[in-house]
């Protein structure tokens, strides 16, 4: 499939747009105020251990204290490498224990980010596990004669007395021996590299620090089927000729320095595509419409078929919706970067054979995805549940916050429903201070004058009952649900 990548570089942030056939499919910002740590390795400190929890709180010199959960944590160096733990955590961590530590999972929300001691080192063809002695095979190639040829292969070009595991990537199904002696190089100088750093740096210090974005970008996304790398950089564009020179030769031809006077993101329309990708609602061509609602939890998926009626009949009509969904719901999963649990509510079909097949569309649709995605059948509510693996935050969690008027809740108090709120909130101070000889109503002036018009006879009503004059003083900084009362 033809593949486009933009990268758009400013001081403050770098964004890569991946497009296929023209479309948009995945968005990538990297923020020099806050950049990816996933991949980094640090010498952290524990300063908690909770054995009910089976965890412990290591500082890494971060905001939060990340997490290491006693999964995550290798030790019994055997034969055949390091193996997790079967021990208690607390009988192998202890508070101040000094420790080498990898970033899996960077911080979400209000968790912090998540740690292993099971140290990789992803490189173009190869990921590097220094402490393994096995080699693996990418999940993602199924085949298991192809499996085992690669396998093979790779212990061909290994030394017999090697040292680490390593795990074949897809990418090096099309590699030549000398690509992948050379990747084999590049990740032993940076493992010797790390363990010099180790050596040197302080307690709670970086000691590696993962490619930046347009670099990881070049190394895990660019394929032979990459047909243009626009940069509007010039000197990100330098920069990247020469990592790919050394390390990706396949992406030399297709990178190019876009000098275009409008910018790289407005001449393609990505602007626009983003403000979609951070709407709640979907449009789809046939007229209906998707729903997302993203929680810290869980994503729902909601279907629809809005004003789509083309069909023969009405189960015609709800089919080729679920159909049109299922692709649609599989980019947005890659553009808005939902991770976790997703729970889709296709609409309602009574046919076995539909359902099985709007699954099999979905099943096919996120195949594309580079993230791993494990779809199961629908459920006796008639739900579909999936699970993306999450990395990092979501395009929504990046680029925006809660809204400081509603609070996050997405929905605001009428005004009227204000007013009944100021009018009991009125009933009680003026019980509580006996001697205010009047009482001034300040609020938002949709408030004000709903209570100087609709309400007003209410509003005379209680100032007869509670016998003090109210007075209300409209103010345009007070928010609708922004209210005070003040009494003299």
């Amino acid at each position: 499939m033809a593949q486009e990548v933009l990268i758009n570089v400013t001081p403050q942030e770098t964004r890569v747009a991946i497009l296929e056939q023209g479309i948009v499919q995945e968005l990538h910002i990297e923020r020099a105020s806050s950049l990816g740590i996933v991949g980094n390795i640090y010498r952290g400190t524990v300063v908690r251990v909770l054995p009910g929890m089976q965890s412990a709180f290591v500082e890494i010199g971060l905001p939060r204290a990340a997490f290491l959960h006693a999964a995550d944590i290798m030790e019994c160096h055997t034969e055949e490498g390091a193996v997790k733990t079967d021990r208690p955590i607390q009988e192998v961590l202890h508070e101040g224990q000094s420790i080498i530590v990898q970033v899996i999972k960077e911080a979400i929300g209000t968790k912090g980010a998540r740690l292993t001691t099971e140290i990789s080192i992803a490189g173009r063809f190869l990921v590097y596990l220094p402490y393994q002695k096995h080699i693996g095979v990418s999940q993602r190639i199924d085949h298991e004669e192809e499996r085992e040829f690669l396998r093979n292969r790779l212990l061909g070009l290994l030394p017999e007395a090697r040292e680490g595991g390593y795990i074949i990537r897809t990418m090096s199904e099309n590699a030549t021996d000398q690509e992948l002696l050379a990747d084999i190089e590049y990740l032993r100088k940076v493992w010797q590299k790390i363990q010099t750093e180790s050596t040197n740096v302080g307690e709670r210090s970086l000691i590696f620090y993962d490619l930046s974005l347009p670099r990881r970008i070049l190394r895990d996304v660019v394929c032979t089927e990459t047909t243009s790398i626009r940069v509007d950089s010039r000197e990100m564009f330098e920069r990247l000729k020469e990592f790919a020179e050394l390390y990706v030769s396949h992406a030399v031809k297709p990178l190019t320095h876009y000098k275009g006077e409008r910018s790289l993101f407005e001449f393609y329309d990505i602007e626009n595509e983003i403000e979609k990708a951070l709407a709640r609602k979907v449009e789809l061509k046939s007229g209906g419409y998707l729903i997302f609602d993203q929680t810290e939890a869980l994503t729902t998926v909601d279907v629809n078929t809005g004003s789509f009626v083309s069909g023969k009949n009405l189960s015609d009509t709800i089919f080729k919706t679920n159909l049109e969904a299922a692709q649609a719901i599989a980019r947005q999963l890659r553009l808005r970067n939902l991770g976790g649990i997703i729970i889709i509510d296709f609409i309602d079909m009574d046919e076995d054979a539909q359902r099985a097949a709007v699954l099999e569309e979905l099943r096919s649709a996120v195949t594309l995805d580079r993230a791993r995605i494990n779809v199961n059948g629908f459920s006796a509510l008639g739900l579909v549940e999936l699970t993306r693996k999450r990395t990092r935050e979501s395009l929504a969690h990046l680029l925006c916050e809660s809204c400081q008027v509603c609070q996050g809740r997405g929905e605001l108090k009428t005004a009227q429903t204000i007013c009944y709120e100021i009018m009991r909130e009125l009933l009680r101070e003026s019980k509580q201070f006996k001697n205010a000889k009047e009482f001034k109503i300040l609020a938002s002036p949709e408030v004000i004058n709903m209570l100087g018009d609709e309400e007003s006879q209410s509003l005379a009503n209680l100032s007869d009952f509670i016998k003090r004059p109210v007075s209300l003083h409209p103010d345009t900084q007070y928010g609708r649900e922004e209210f005070d009362i003040v009494w003299v």
